[in-house]
């Protein structure tokens, strides 16, 4: 009888036992799983090699774009800039003089590019692009690069142009865009060869060499653009 009041008073404990080890158990397995899907979810917003890839692509997409209607061929350059870009970004373009040019939309921006180019009668250009520095901060994605850019007048001027894109990007049906563009230009200047003249020295034609051409600059007043 004692035997089985032992026993009985040993069962019970044992059950309770078990059952608060499977308990810890459980709620073990399921810290586990939890952390492990908010470290997988914060790991999945960190910028990666390739997230920094697409979008330094993008300096380059714009380059191509720009170059292309640089060489006259607008249609091709509004296609490009469609890959670059939301279809509403903003894009200004703050000159040397200080005053802005702003449009809404890639094709109002192509417009008023090709309208730049062809106004001072540039054949070819050509955008080369460089220190890119991408940066991911509270949910945000800025992108800053360096422009130096090359405008052909004739075989022996060109115009040359230095300044630095600031961007803001954001991810768009699976795909990293440019949402918001700014260029600001720190000088606009015109290279030109020396002419050959023997009424002059050797000096002056070496100082011919170079000159700002500023006030050459044509840019066009358009509707639908800030000035």
């Amino acid at each position: 009888m004692e035997k089985r009041r032992e026993v009985g008073r040993i069962v019970p404990k044992a059950i309770s036992f078990l059952l608060n080890k499977i308990t810890l158990i459980v709620l073990a397995v399921s810290l586990v799983l939890f952390v492990g899907g908010r470290f997988e979810l914060a790991s999945a917003s960190e910028p990666n090699a390739e997230a920094k890839l697409e979008i330094q692509q993008l300096t380059s997409c714009y380059s191509l774009g720009t170059d292309a209607i640089g060489r006259g061929n607008l249609p091709e350059g509004k296609n490009i800039y469609r890959d670059c870009f939301t279809q509403n970004a903003i894009l200004t373009a703050i000159f040397p003089d200080g005053t802005t040019q702003t449009s809404y939309g890639t094709d109002a921006w192509a417009d008023f590019v090709n309208s730049v180019f062809r106004g001072n009668g540039y054949t070819a250009t050509q955008h080369l692009m460089g220190t890119i520095n991408i940066l991911f901060k509270n949910g945000k994605v800025t992108m800053s690069s360096y422009l130096h850019a090359t405008h052909k007048r004739s075989e022996t001027s060109i115009d040359v142009a230095n300044g630095t894109y600031e961007d803001e990007v954001v991810k768009e049906s699976g795909r990293w865009k440019i949402s918001k563009r700014t260029l600001k230009l720190i000088d606009f200047l015109n290279l030109s060869s020396p002419t050959v003249d023997s009424s002059t020295t050797n000096s002056s034609n070496t100082n011919a060499r170079s000159s700002n051409s500023s006030t050459n600059f044509v840019r066009p007043k358009m509707s639908g653009f800030n000035q």
